[in-house]
């Protein structure tokens, strides 16, 4: 299966840009979109991939992108709702600006590419739509409430497009990784060893992954396989399903 038109969001780097590189692998056309427009041409011109920028915090720039796929490729065939960030504050302190940013990013943002792209897969029969949520779309964890309510909203949305698309040929699944070795965990873990004054090796085993029980972390290229295979005829039976790939963290 080749020529599927793909648009992964987020994809300028990390779980994004790895799934996008998987795609073009199987010979998908890919469309990167990304808030920034340098790190987003050079990924796209890296892996002869289109870059499209949007900021899509913005209702505009979701159709917008929607819109220029089908006018450069003719088609959206697989969707990759990638794009995302966090924010560690307690809930009394939250920033109520980045509260709603974070779930327009990561939850509106979804529902309004799924919308957008659902007559064109409709009209083929044919549709795969992978949303990257988290382990924290299954469990909680504290200090990250937009975080874990976006990708909860996240999980039924899923389901609920899963459902309704299954006569069509549309299948909708969420990703449900634990820590994953992107430039923004590597933030995070470098921030807290120098917070607690500890190795960063023991911020990955002891703090992040304290309750996984797989002690390492999990690489971008993992993901990038995994929505592969999502995105293929064999993956037909899969629908609706929230995949934990977690190390086994909500094994207990």
């Amino acid at each position: 299966m080749t020529g599927k038109v793909a648009i992964v969001t987020g994809g300028a780097s990390g779980i994004g840009l790895a799934a996008a590189q998987a795609l073009i692998n199987d010979g998908h056309k890919v469309v990167i979109a990304d808030r920034d427009a340098e790190v987003g041409e050079q990924a796209a011109n890296l892996l002869g991939a289109l870059f499209i920028q949007a900021d899509l915090a913005q209702r505009e720039d979701n159709q917008r992108l929607i819109d220029e796929t089908v006018a450069q490729l003719g088609s959206v065939d697989i969707l990759v709702n990638n794009a995302g960030f966090q924010h560690i504050c307690a809930v009394e302190a939250f920033p109520e600006d980045v509260w709603e940013n974070m779930l327009a990013v990561m939850l509106t943002s979804p529902f309004l590419l799924t919308r957008y792209a659902w007559p064109h897969m409709k009209n083929k029969r044919w549709g795969r739509i992978i949303n990257i949520a988290s382990v924290h779309g299954l469990v909680a964890s504290q200090y990250k409430s937009a975080y874990i309510s976006a990708k909860h909203g996240l999980l039924g949305l899923t389901k609920t497009t899963a459902l309704e698309g299954g006569e069509f040929g549309i299948t909708v699944n969420a990703i449900c990784p634990a820590y994953v070795r992107t430039p923004m965990v590597d933030k995070q873990i470098a921030a807290q060893a120098k917070t607690q004054n500890i190795s960063t090796q023991e911020v990955i085993e002891k703090v992040m992954l304290k309750n996984a029980a797989i002690k390492q972390l999990i690489e971008p290229e993992e993901i990038g396989a995994f929505v592969s295979y999502l995105a293929t005829p064999l993956a037909r039976s899969f629908t609706g399903a929230a995949l934990a790939m977690d190390l086994g963290w909500t094994a207990q």
